[in-house]
This record gives structure tokens, sequence and C-alpha cells, in this order.
């Protein structure tokens, strides 16, 4: 394990079957006991096996909730949906008996979207046996940085991101999936939209200079490039940065026709307000990090954003549960991180009915899915993993602010 990691407790306390047991994290910690004619001696290659079983007999007859961690940034209004979707699944699903005769209960950790909070969290969940599987992080920084924990050896834990679209989680892990596609994804699909619907030719990119800012930047670069546009300028800023107005008035001079702001809801209404106050009316586009972005109202009016989901998705499966979610939220819209949650949740549920409350084998259940096992039909669609724990047969949507609300946009 990396050296910048917490170094996980010699010994977690935890309750199971009506009494209190001690797993030992390292077995080759565990004090010899005192030597007597009764004693038995265990052989030192015995050791690893003799914890590993410690681990996991407390729990093999419990009849208490079987638990799944719901990791990311609720302290922040980017990660409500994310968590009151996740609420829904486990409400909906202990309302039908639970999962093999268990109920499911949620381990909510708030990291902050802070790369060194989340590293705290995952260990955290890590450690307690009790947790089968995690849903999160929602950011990728975040997701980067607890992926070193979860799929650390003793007993890894599977991650699954409904966010998290950094090309440098693929294949991070075995334990790392994700059900959204990847910031290649994403900046390809702007691209093209921004050169076929919105006849650019010239753009400029601000980024925020993070795992997520960089990798939609490249992502839209290399294609609109491809496609034959030019880009003209790429600005990067950090979520501290006053003011943009220094980056908007050197892309005038230049002479742009679209702005790519591979930015977070925060920075992309900085730059609203500040092109607003220069008289500057480009087209603009962004990835899915500007959702909630129709909140600011007609100031975000016209702003185009690449999505793996928006709520007006057809089907019944989704109308069904944006349904539900309005009825436990009156007034209000699941996002992506939301949905993906909320699929997370359930695909989490069947592997764990199919195979049982176990990490190791939930975790091969899921490198199956789309596989050797059907592919999740879930609300933000069809759920496939390739072997780097991607879902490479996910579509990017386009959606655009009308009205004060996002919708899906017709002409991609």
């Amino acid at each position: 394990m990396p050296s910048h990691l917490s170094t996980p407790p010699w010994k977690t306390r935890w309750k199971s079957c009506g009494r209190t047991c001690i797993a030992h994290r390292r077995p080759k910690l565990l004090r010899a006991p005192r030597l007597s004619y009764s004693t038995t001696v265990i052989a030192p290659h015995r050791l690893a096996a003799f914890g590993a079983a410690l681990w996991l007999v407390a729990c093999s007859t419990s009849r208490e909730p079987i638990e799944i961690g719901l990791a990311g940034p609720f302290s922040q209004s980017r990660g409500t949906a994310m968590q009151r979707a996740a609420q829904l699944a486990v409400s909906q699903i202990n309302a039908r008996g639970g999962v093999r005769g268990r109920r499911l209960k949620l381990r909510i950790a708030d990291d902050s979207a802070s790369e060194d909070a989340a590293v705290r969290v995952a260990q955290a969940l890590y450690d307690d046996p009790a947790v089968v599987a995690v849903v999160g992080h929602l950011t990728s920084g975040a997701s980067i940085a607890a992926a070193q924990v979860y799929g650390a050896a003793g007993h890894p834990l599977v991650m699954i991101s409904p966010s998290a679209s950094s090309p440098e989680l693929s294949g991070i892990s075995p334990y790392i999936f994700r059900i959204c596609p990847t910031d290649v994804s994403y900046g390809g699909a702007l691209a093209r939209f921004a050169w076929r619907a919105l006849g650019a030719r010239r753009a400029g990119v601000i980024f925020v200079n993070n795992d997520y800012g960089r990798g939609v930047r490249n992502a839209f670069g290399a294609d609109f490039a491809r496609l034959g546009g030019t880009v003209v300028e790429a600005d990067p800023y950090v979520s501290s940065t006053p003011s943009l107005e220094p980056y908007l008035a050197r892309l005038r001079r230049a002479g742009i026709d679209v702005l790519m702001l591979a930015a977070e809801r925060p920075g992309a209404e900085l730059a609203l307000r500040e092109l607003k106050a220069l008289g500057i009316r480009w087209q603009l586009v962004g990835g899915d990090a500007l959702t909630g972005i129709e909140a600011a109202g007609p100031l975000a009016e016209g702003v185009y954003l690449a999505s793996a989901y928006l709520p007006d998705r057809p089907g019944e499966r989704n109308a069904t549960f944006v349904a539900d979610y309005a009825r436990a939220h009156p007034g209000e819209r699941p996002d992506h991180r939301g949905a993906g949650a909320y699929d997370a949740v359930l695909l989490l549920t069947q592997a764990i009915a199919a195979v049982g409350p176990d990490r190791a084998a939930v975790r091969n259940y899921l490198a199956e899915v789309g596989r050797g096992v059907a592919a999740f039909d879930g609300v933000t669609g069809k759920i496939a993993f390739d072997t780097t724990g991607n879902v490479p047969s996910k579509s990017v949507v386009i959606g655009v602010v009308r009205s004060g609300r996002l919708v899906t946009e017709g002409s991609q």
C-alpha cells in the first residue's frame, strides 16, 4: 500500500451473531499463545488461512443487515441526488423483503470530493468486514485515490462509481467498476456536436486543472482537430480562481465561435456571469460536471452539456424511477449521479442475491456482467463491463438548458 495511505488498524472490533469478535487483519502479527501442555501451536504457514477464517466466520450465519458503503461529497449539492437515489433504491429493496432474507443498509460516508478524505473514507469501509461493496466515489480524483485502498491485498472491496469518468480509472484495479462513460466519450461527443450541430470551427477551452478537466479537454481537443477544427487556446484554472475574465478576454481577441468548459458547475457559473458582464455571446458546451447549472436560470439558457443520463430519457423503467424520485422529493428530478447510484445499488443487490454477501464473489459476479451474466438493464441503460471495469457500450447524450430545465437536445 502506498506510503501516503493510512495504515489499517491491527484489529477491528465488530459485532456479529450476538457477540463481539476480533478479526485480526494481519495474521502474522497474532501473538503466539503462552505455551502449556494443552496448547496447540499453529504453524506459521497456516496463520494466513487462520486470519482469513476469523474474518469470515463471525458473519456467516448473521441475520443483521447487509451493508453497502455509499461514498461521495454529500455535504455538497452535487452529492444530493446520489444519496437520495441510493436511499430510494434501498427502501424499495427492503420493501420487497430485502436480499437473501436480510435488510439492506447503506453506510454513508462524506468524502467532500477530497482525495485525502476519500482515502480516509475508503480505509474505514475497507477495514469493516460488514461492508460488502461500495457505491462511489462521485468525482474522478476521489475515486482514483480511494481505488488504491479498495484494491489492496487482504480483503479487497468492490467499488462502483456512478460518475467518475477519468480514463486513469480504467483497469486501475480488478475491484473497480463504473457505470458511466469515460472522458474520452464525453469529450468526443462534445467535439462532434460542436462541429456538426453548431457549425463551430474555432474553439476555445477553459478547463479545471484536475483529472476530470484535463481528461475532457484532451478528448475534446483531439476529436475536434480530427474533424478539421482548431482549438485556438486551452487555459487551465484552479477551483479557487477568483476570475476567468483574463482568459475570456484573450479568447475574444483570438476569435472563437464555441467555448468548451471542461469545468465543474461553480467555475462554469463564474464564466457565465463574466461573459454576460463582458457582453460576449458564444455558443457554450461542457461536460457532465455542469449538471445542475440549469438552476442558474436565464444565465444558463442555451448551455449544452454531455451526459450519460438525462431525466427525460425514454422508457418505462426510467419513467417509473423519475416518478418515484419525485414522490420522495417533490419538485426534484434525479441527475446522472443519482440515476447511476440507483443502478449501482440495484446491480449490487442482484450480485449479492446470486452469490451471497462475499466481497470476492460479488467482484467475480460483476466482472461477468455483460459476458457470462446478462447485461444489467438499468434506468441509465444497459450495463455491461469490459475487462477494465468500464461500460464501453454506454452512449453519451447532449442536453441543453431550456427555461430552467435540462432536457435532451433534439439536433444531435
